[in-house]
């Protein structure tokens, strides 16, 4: 069995003025709810083998609030194929890890992290947490899943389980749909 956490960049700016989608910094509600996904991830005892992550300054940012709210040290491999990638694209990226990492955080973005669940994750019924990321994988949210697979170059459609699926509203009230 692997382990797989999703977590999608926090929330960007869009007041600032950049040339490229790609160099968009985060906001300030960005910032706090890539704190308070850090500290979740500390409190969970979360600890990562490997970390893949888009280098899009929206997942830099995010990352480095993660990174000193949960007194993790993050060091990811950062991967220019994760930026707004398909799911089929972030399935090659995950056969291609070390086959010793047992659980691996991809950081990166949606629509293909979202549909990455809806590809490793049958809709049998059996998982409730599928169902919200039907409705919505907001900003700075975490996906974690337990994946049928000794080895991640045998990853496949329908191997996994959404164990979790925690936004930063649900640790933050403030931090829901209607809170600037």
């Amino acid at each position: 069995m692997k382990k797989l956490t999703l977590l999608r960049h926090a929330k960007s700016s869009w007041d600032d003025p950049v040339d490229r989608d790609f160099d968009r910094p985060l906001n300030k509600k960005g910032k706090r709810a890539a704190a308070v996904m850090g500290r979740f991830i500390q409190r969970n005892g979360l600890a990562f083998d490997q970390i893949l992550a888009s280098p899009a300054v929206r997942v830099i940012e995010t990352l480095e609030n993660v990174e000193e709210a949960s007194a993790l040290e993050m060091e990811p491999t950062w991967d220019r194929k994760i930026y707004l990638a398909s799911s089929a694209t972030l399935l090659d990226v995950l056969r291609g890890v070390r086959a010793d990492a047992d659980h691996i955080l991809m950081v990166g973005h949606n629509p293909g992290l979202e549909d990455l669940i809806f590809d490793l994750v049958p809709d049998d019924g059996s998982s409730p947490a599928r169902d919200e990321v039907e409705t919505k994988y907001p900003t700075a949210t975490l996906a974690e899943m337990t994946l049928a697979i000794d080895n991640w170059a045998d990853i496949t459609e329908k191997c996994g389980t959404l164990d979790r699926f925690t936004r930063p509203r649900d640790l933050d009230p403030e931090l829901g749909p209607n809170y600037d």
